[in-house]
């Protein structure tokens, strides 16, 4: 809900002229959808190319070690190179030329590990390279984008603007890997399914640079951050190093942030699910994609009825994430294919309420002037929890399966209690 003393936009009203002659700004719903449509085709392109990440960097020679250091790396990346991209958004305003940078290193990064195969030898650590990289594209704009999100969901209801923009970035994140199924499929080969993925890319770039055309200037918000307002108590001088780094930001926040990346930490990668699943036989090569695609189906769903549940609930219904997690492991991590689907299911279930439902908390329990900064803080934690888990897994995934999953587990148990203390802190505040 937006801050005390602030005005929410009219739910779902009508187009406002601009007063200069420049394209009617979109309605609130309308926003939050177009906002959905440029990451369902963005998702296209990572999520298509995430989907065969792990068995792809097997055969150009990686161990489960180096797929788990890589995988965990890169989402550490995405999230940790956000405690930069997030203050940066607030303290310059420059939302959306963050927002288009992110979404353009995505765009070119994916296609171009469709030429590894001609680079020999250095073909698995440009590979790794590349992969870290399109993950770096997603640090730099998520904190912004998300900003601009929770601007046009304040006039929808923050549990259902999410949710909804998590659906459909579902159906991106579900149709990028089935196009991939289908040619490698058909060709036997990842690389011909990596260069495809340049068309959607193309898209979301374009349909960004509309939408921006039609979102009302995020500069009120900007404005609020360089004077001392009500909304931000703790930093009467506005300290530089607290503007940076988010130290003004609520307990609640921290406290939700650290059982978030207890939560993260527990819960393994899609890359060594896929791994798994190779290695083992349980699925053939062009198999992988079609699992990751139902996960990510499942993710949707999982979005839209905890977003829905948020609005009317809070944030007790993230209660069950902790537990979401904790099944995963051992299904995902067995030798029995069903066991492995069901497990991937519940992956992308427990995915899907951390990037929509999670991050309308976020929203809630910080100003609205700070939600860059605090996307970009809450993504470090779980950056660094990442990093961690994805090392973790590797090693013990290596050396005992039972072992890693009574430790996948303790996590798990540690993140409800951290988050059942956010919850009660949050009550109180």
């Amino acid at each position: 809900m937006p801050p005390a003393g602030v005005d929410p936009p009219a739910r779902g009203g009508p187009r406002t002229a601009s007063p200069s002659g420049a394209p009617a700004t979109w309605s609130p719903w309308r926003a939050v959808v177009a906002f959905g449509v440029v990451s369902l085709a963005a998702d296209m392109v990572y999520e298509g190319a995430r989907s065969v990440t792990g068995p792809f960097l097997g055969t150009l020679g990686a161990s489960a070690l180096v797929v788990g250091v890589v995988s965990g790396a890169g989402e550490a990346m995405a999230l940790l190179l956000r405690l930069a991209s997030g203050p940066l958004a607030d303290r310059t305003g420059r939302y959306w030329l963050l927002t288009l940078t992110g979404y353009a290193l995505t765009a070119v990064c994916v296609p171009l590990l469709a030429v590894i195969p001609l680079l020999g030898g250095a073909g698995l650590v440009v590979a790794c390279a590349l992969v870290l990289a399109e993950r770096a594209g997603k640090a730099v704009r998520s904190p912004a984008k998300s900003a601009l999100l929770a601007r046009a969901a304040d006039g929808v209801g923050l549990g259902r603007g999410f949710a909804v923009h998590k659906a459909l970035d579902q159906v991106g994140a579900f149709s990028g890997p089935l196009l991939v199924a289908a040619l490698v499929a058909a060709t036997g080969l990842v690389e011909p399914a990596l260069a495809v993925l340049a068309v959607p890319g193309a898209v979301a770039v374009v349909l960004l640079l509309r939408l921006r055309r039609r979102m009302p200037d995020p500069a009120p918000e900007r404005a609020a951050v360089s004077r001392p307002a009500a909304e931000a108590p703790r930093l009467p001088a506005r300290s530089r190093s607290g503007a940076w780094f988010g130290t003004d930001l609520p307990r609640r926040f921290f406290l939700f942030a650290a059982a978030a990346g207890a939560a993260t930490a527990g819960l393994v990668t899609f890359g060594i699910i896929s791994f798994h699943a190779t290695e083992t036989g349980l699925l053939p090569l062009a198999g992988a994609p079609l699992l990751y695609a139902g996960a990510m189906a499942s993710g949707a769903v999982a979005a839209l009825v905890s977003g829905y549940l948020y609005d009317r609930w809070t944030g007790r219904v993230l209660l069950a994430l902790p537990l979401l997690a904790a099944a995963v492991p051992g299904l995902a991590l067995s030798r029995s294919l069903a066991a492995v689907v069901v497990g991937a299911l519940l992956w992308g279930a427990a995915v899907g309420v951390q990037d929509s439902t999670v991050k309308a908390l976020v929203a809630d329990l910080v100003p609205q002037a700070r939600r860059a900064t605090a996307y970009g803080v809450f993504a470090a934690v779980q950056g660094a929890a990442a990093l961690a888990g994805g090392v973790l897994v590797g090693l013990l995934y290596e050396g005992s399966l039972s072992t890693l999953l009574v430790v996948l587990g303790g996590t798990q148990v540690l993140a409800l209690v951290l988050l059942v203390a956010s919850l009660r802190d949050r009550s109180a505040a």
